[in-house]
């Protein structure tokens, strides 16, 4: 049964209605980045987009009970069906392939497959994002960011930049003409990568007395990476447990057993951090041009609770 949540004050009034676009590489990303904050928003009626660049060709069997050569010869296929339940679970309303191939882990020869998500040209892949975010009409979009030293994977680099790219071009009617009816999303938002989450799962181990899969090389690995600000807290609290359904319904990419994603009670995570994080990265202004914004906090000083805060109407026409 899926719960039913209240839309925030912010946006109540908003003539046409909301919908929510998000970014991710990879099969599996949607599920551990922010899918508690999707099921909330969709759950409150607001019109949820994912947007998945690549097909996950070249992800790992992680669960041993599926590492077969008959899994490893059907794995393309295997991870859309994965992709499809996991984003039932969540709550995308849609789900938009991008179109390209799995680049790998940096440095790996499949970097350089022609058919690639690196290897893509650049304009090519910004104007297939705008085409998604010109038809859906999104007020809100997130992507990656640009603070990602702690795990520079590729494909997930290539995110953030085509990401912030479409996002600055979607409303304006001289760029990329065939892709649709120009439309400029409100807000830009990156996910946020949180060492100080990680350590707060750490601790929890040691306070049980359980094992902990951060060990010392894992811990120091978040001291090199920097403090990323964080500008908007969504309480997921209802959501908490959305995330690891999600994560499940990736039999062949996520091990059941991992002590990494499930070694604490989820009745302990859904105490331990019950929001998910983002940095508002964006915002476009009433005489269409886009403000960089400076990350120190909401308007008021304080975080944000809400992706739509400020969200006051839904013209958000070509410049």
């Amino acid at each position: 049964m899926k719960l039913r949540a209240s839309l925030p004050d912010s946006v109540i009034g908003v003539p046409d209605p909301l919908c929510l676009l998000t970014v991710h590489a990879h099969p599996d990303d949607e599920a551990s980045k922010g899918a508690g904050t999707v099921a909330r928003y969709q759950a409150a009626g607001v019109h949820t987009v994912l947007v998945c660049c690549t097909g996950g060709e070249e992800g790992e069997v992680l669960n041993p009970e599926l590492d077969t050569p008959e899994v490893h010869a059907r794995i393309a296929e295997l991870r859309r069906d994965e992709l499809a339940r996991a984003a039932e679970i969540i709550g995308y309303d849609e789900v938009v392939m991008l179109g390209y191939r799995d680049s790998g882990m940096a440095g790996a020869a499949s970097n350089a497959n022609p058919a690639s998500f690196a290897q893509a040209p650049f304009d090519e892949a910004v104007e297939r994002l705008v085409a998604v975010v010109r038809r859906t009409r999104p007020q809100v979009m997130v992507v990656y960011g640009d603070e990602q030293s702690g795990y520079p994977h590729p494909d997930h680099l290539r995110v953030h930049e085509i990401g912030v790219a479409a996002f600055e071009v979607a409303g304006d009617p001289g760029r990329y003409p065939a892709a649709g009816v120009p439309w400029q999303p409100a807000k830009l938002y990156y996910t946020v990568f949180s060492a100080a989450r990680f350590q707060e799962i750490h601790e929890k181990f040691v306070e049980l007395g359980l094992e902990s899969p951060f060990d010392d090389e894992w811990r120091k690995r978040w001291e090199g990476i920097p403090l990323e600000p964080v500008t908007t807290s969504v309480d997921i609290s209802d959501f908490a447990d959305v995330r690891r359904e999600a994560l499940l319904a990736h039999a062949t990419q996520v091990d059941p057993n991992s002590r990494f994603w499930f070694g604490l009670p989820p009745e302990v995570m859904r105490e331990l951090h019950p929001h998910d994080d983002y940095r508002l990265a964006r915002v476009a202004e009433a005489d269409g041009s886009i403000a960089v914004h400076p990350a120190v906090g909401a308007t008021d000083g304080g975080r944000e609770t809400d992706l739509f805060a400020g969200v006051h109407h839904a013209d958000q026409a070509g410049r």
